[in-house]
């Protein structure tokens, strides 16, 4: 399937609403809920068997996404403001969150949940020329390059990756409810 033509026309998330979906180790969709399949343009037999950077918006660095796979396949936890690209080219906002499966028996990772809700604005607009350095450096230096800003950018805020997100998305009180409520829901 191919990539639609990003345009400018934002779809606002309904605050009160939650986007799911489920992949394999490799990034293939599993599973999509109701309102991803919605907010995504895709029918549910579109996504299902298909790779998730299907939604991969091109206004995303690549290091964001090689940060998040390096530790979902490590069966550790991560938080993320992701852009996403719908079927029509419009574009939404998401702080997303991973919840690895684990097989019992091997003690390896079988799948990943990924819960999404409406990034907030102010996170957008402190997150957005962060992503547009990173992505002019992979542009001219490659990802590893890009990496390496991210890591010297976060060494002079004197935060790790997780400290910056958690502090743009104001992850306390209700929102860090809902992802620990989405978990227990899905686990």
């Amino acid at each position: 399937m191919q990539h639609p033509k990003p345009r400018n026309n934002e779809i606002k998330l309904n605050p009160k609403r939650y986007i799911v979906s489920k992949t394999d180790t490799d990034g293939i969709i599993e599973y999509g809920n109701d309102y991803f399949v919605e907010i995504s343009g895709y029918t549910e037999a579109e996504l299902i068997g298909q790779p998730h950077s299907i939604i991969r918006h091109p206004d995303m660095p690549k290091v964001v996404f090689k940060l998040m796979w390096d530790r979902i396949s490590d069966a550790q936890n991560i938080m993320a403001i992701v852009k996403n690209l719908a079927k029509d080219g419009s574009y939404y906002w998401v702080v997303t969150e991973f919840e690895p499966k684990i097989d019992p028996l091997t003690n390896k990772v079988i799948s990943h949940t990924a819960f999404r809700k409406s990034a907030p604005k102010d996170a957008v607009e402190a997150i957005e020329p962060i992503y547009k350095k990173l992505i002019e450096i992979e542009a001219v230096s490659g990802m590893e390059a890009s990496e390496k800003y991210l890591h010297g950018f976060l060494e002079e805020q004197h935060k790790t990756y997780d400290e910056l997100i958690n502090e743009l998305v104001g992850n306390k009180g209700l929102f860090k409810i809902f992802f620990t409520a989405m978990k227990k829901l899905f686990s």
